[in-house]
């Protein structure tokens, strides 16, 4: 389930938007202010944000801004849904680091249509889409996973690492990096925390012949291949 961080300062508006992305599947927090934008975004990255311009505290073009200028938010997909609605208005907030723009009065289909095109972009495993790699089948809408027909239990844990795994399969991913995207940013909990789900993981595929699928890089992390190498650790 994608997080969508809703910032807002017109709560009928704000509302209204949150009803529409509930419904569609998406888990929605709402901030009416600046300060509150940051204080969300610090406590739990979110998938997308959809930013106001015209904001309490500070401008969201402001805070467009200072997350691209971080290292931590600088990939954060952005929507600008604001009155502003004049060319230069546009250009100032698409070259303030928005990946869309789109102006009010709005269409809440349009909105849920731009969100869901801005992710498939930037963020593709947020989207709820069927995963296949390797021969192992993942379905996020239903949490199943199968190879050949034959389906194989995950506990939410290990199904989120799979998930992670398989929509960013080759590329290898540190114990740091795979806290932040599946366990969440900003979880404190040890690194080799990820070492006990990363075998729970390979025992569970393994009765599928698609343990090998881990690999393990030395000193560096773990990696999913598109297929089982003969020599995995």
């Amino acid at each position: 389930m994608s997080r969508v961080l809703v910032v807002e300062d017109e709560s009928a508006i704000a509302e209204l938007i949150s009803i529409n992305l509930r419904h569609a599947g998406f888990e929605v927090t709402i901030a009416g202010s600046a300060d509150q934008a940051q204080y969300e975004v610090d406590r739990v990255l979110p998938d997308l944000v959809v930013l106001d311009w015209m904001l309490p505290g500070q401008s969201g073009l402001a805070l467009a801004r200072l997350w691209r200028g971080q290292s931590r938010t600088k990939e954060l997909p952005i929507i600008m849904l604001t009155a502003r609605a004049e060319e230069t208005d546009k250009i100032s907030g698409l070259d303030a680091g928005a990946d869309d723009y789109l102006t009010k009065p709005f269409s809440t289909n349009e909105l849920l249509a731009r969100i869901r095109a801005v992710l498939r972009r930037k963020a593709p495993e947020a989207l709820d889409s069927v995963v296949e790699v390797g021969g192992l089948s993942l379905d996020p809408s239903t949490r199943r996973v199968s190879r050949e027909g034959v389906e194989i239990k995950l506990g939410p844990t290990e199904f989120r690492l799979l998930h992670f795994f398989m929509t960013h399969p080759e590329r290898v991913h540190s114990r740091s990096q795979l806290l932040d995207r599946v366990w969440g940013d900003h979880v404190f909990i040890e690194e080799r925390t990820v070492d006990v789900h990363v075998k729970r993981l390979r025992e569970a595929l393994d009765k599928v012949q698609c343990a090998r699928l881990i690999e393990t890089v030395r000193g560096a992390g773990y990696r999913m291949a598109q297929q089982a190498s003969v020599m995995s650790a």
